[in-house]
């Protein structure tokens, strides 16, 4: 007889399913869920898996020492970064930006100076603190002899470029700074004016310039200048070197950070879509490389930040090389950002056209293995990392009731969706894509306009009404609830959340009717096409209409709306869908656990 556990860490929660194996049959004991700590598929995750483990063998009086085995799922590290990219460009006044990732920059680090022409180092005062530009007449023996010559007399703290010879120049240099080349406009830097400059060692990327704060203390700007920064750090994001550059008032009259372009990196052919096309086309060019092996954002623009922002944090999370962190899935979706009109005198906003971006790195098995090893150690009991997230998870729905083989299950979760589908030959094929519950809520606080995002999660989990009078409310739905006793006064003719705790009132001014709809349609866009998406993909022909019966599994079948959503969009593809109840008890949680502990009965 053996106790075993299968523990399933997911993006918003971590599950348990403790059960007794003996001879040929299989016990199931308890389960437990709690919240993931961390992100899913990193150390962190680990106080989670103590806390949820504890509480499912405290349900069956058993201790630690009396597990035999667990099983932790084959998660992918994901991070469902999802980010906001305008379609228009971003207008940057009072502020320039140049250098933007030459291949070979020279020098390391951060420099801060006034920007002086090269021939006219002679006039500038004594100990003055410089940053060097240098036209294309200059060679780099001519540039690194006169920066050489005044490096005594002033502090010359960095250079901007024009020619390919910022290495060149760096080695004839007897004091090293850093240096941006490859400025083809090296002719538009405003002269005279304070800039930095930095430059990241081989492999690395500017971390100073890339944050708001860090242009701030560079330049000394109020809090109300250091907002106008903001687009210009994020659009140094994932840059080997960058260049800023402090311009009076109305002297750079407008600078465009682009939303920019991907590039889909696939096995046997590449994809090249902009961002200002929209999600439709987004998707078209995803859908049409066969299998991602990386999405890359072109340097310099809002979308590359964002995509090497996905990868710098996953590499400081799993002590893994940004090189090494390859995104496997995008979902794009069209939607709208409200923005500040300037000029307006009570913080008015229009609402701007955008493309809302999910993408999820690709899964690192190794990385999971190490957090097994660490609860190897910590617990005393053998942990292996099972199979695939899908696989398992089909093999828990299977446990639903009246279900049986060839069957389909969509895992919808908070950070992505899963789908694999079973042969009655027991043959799995299984998908892992971006978008989920977390993109939804993204969606509507964006579209709303709100800052709080449990209030947008409140606003996708749960139905709404309107506070009618101070004993009655109109549901959503149309029909009216009466009270015998007064509601609170604060709730009167206010859209409220109808919580299972009690009413919480939305402070924004915005009908029931728009909110209702801003929340459905967002799972629409995510759901109903990752839906769609996720089943063509495992297919045996790649069509929907060939699947017959599909499960709806994880923690967003558990909406009081995505399911009917779904249900009735693959019912238009005479698809038969449905919630599963694990176990029959479970409903749609604990698929993959259970399917964890199944996997181990089948070995």
């Amino acid at each position: 007889m053996k106790i075993v556990a299968g523990i399933d860490i997911g993006n918003a929660t971590t599950e348990v399913a403790l059960a007794k194996i003996y001879e040929n049959n299989i016990e199931f004991l308890s389960s437990s869920i709690v919240k993931t700590t961390g992100i899913k598929g990193t150390m962190k995750n680990i106080n989670g898996v103590f806390k949820s483990l504890k509480n499912s063998l405290d349900k069956s009086n058993l201790k630690i020492e009396n597990l035999d085995e667990i099983r932790v799922n084959e998660a992918a590290p994901v991070i469902g970064d999802v980010a906001m990219e305008t379609i228009t460009e971003t207008i940057i006044t009072e502020s320039t930006m140049i250098g933007h990732n030459p291949l070979t920059p020279g020098g390391v680090g951060v420099g801060v100076g006034e920007t002086v022409k090269i021939d006219k180092l002679e006039s500038v005062d004594k100990n003055k603190d410089v940053i060097v530009v240098i036209p294309k007449e200059f060679d780099f023996e001519v540039s690194s002899k006169l920066i050489n010559l005044y490096s005594d007399k002033l502090n010359i703290n960095g250079a901007i470029v024009k020619k390919d010879d910022g290495v060149l120049i760096n080695n004839r240099l007897n004091k090293k700074i850093p240096i941006v080349d490859e400025v083809s406009l090296v002719e538009k830097v405003p002269l005279n004016m304070k800039c930095a400059i930095e430059v990241a060692p081989i492999g690395g990327v500017v971390e100073v310039l890339s944050n708001p704060y860090g242009i701030a203390t560079l330049f000394n700007l109020t809090s109300e200048e250091t907002k106008h920064v903001v687009p210009i750090a994020r659009a140094l994001i994932g840059n080997r070197s960058a260049v800023v550059i402090k311009t009076p008032k109305g002297d750079v009259k407008e600078r465009k950070i682009p939303a920019g372009n991907i590039e889909i990196v696939g096995l046997n052919k590449k994809a090249f879509v902009g961002i200002d096309e929209g999600a439709k086309k987004i998707m078209n060019a995803i859908n049409s490389v066969n299998i991602v092996c990386d999405v890359k954002g072109e340097p310099g623009t809002n979308v590359g930040g964002m995509l090497e922002k996905v990868r710098h944090v996953m590499s400081n999370l799993t002590n893994q090389h940004p090189k090494n962190i390859k995104i496997q899935d995008l979902l794009s979706v069209d939607t709208f950002v409200p923005q500040i009109v300037k000029g307006g005198i009570a913080n008015e906003f229009s609402l701007e056209n955008a493309v809302g971006i999910a993408a999820m790195v690709k899964a690192d098995k190794l990385q999971m293995q190490k957090i097994a090893d660490e609860l190897t150690k910590s617990l005393g009991v053998n942990v292996n990392v099972g199979g695939v997230e899908a696989d398992m998870a089909i093999r828990g729905a299977l446990t639903t009731p009246g279900s049986n083989k060839p069957l389909a299950i969509l895992d919808m979760g908070a950070g992505s969706t899963d789908a694999s589908i079973i042969t009655k030959e027991h043959e799995i094929k299984s998908i892992h894509l971006a978008g989920a519950g977390n993109m939804v809520t993204m969606l509507i606080k964006s579209e709303l306009g709100i800052d709080d995002f449990e209030l947008a999660e409140d606003i996708k989990k749960y139905p709404l009404a309107k506070v009618e009078s101070l004993f009655n409310i109109r549901h959503e739905s149309g029909a009216v609830e009466f009270f015998n006793k007064a509601l609170d006064s604060k709730l009167f003719a206010k859209v409220v959340i109808l919580k299972p705790e009690g009413m919480v009132p939305i402070e924004i001014d915005e009908s029931l009717e728009k909110i209702k709809l801003i929340r459905k349609s967002a799972k629409e866009r995510v759901f109903v096409t990752n839906a769609i998406r996720a089943l063509k993909k495992v297919s045996p022909t790649n069509n929907v209409r060939d699947i017959a019966f599909v499960v709806l599994v994880g923690g967003s079948a558990l909406d009081f709306e995505i399911p009917q959503l779904v249900t009735n969009a693959l019912s238009q593809y005479n698809v038969v869908a449905g919630r599963a109840n694990i176990r029959g008890v479970e409903g749609p949680r604990n698929a993959v656990a259970t399917g964890l502990v199944l996997h181990l009965k089948e070995e």
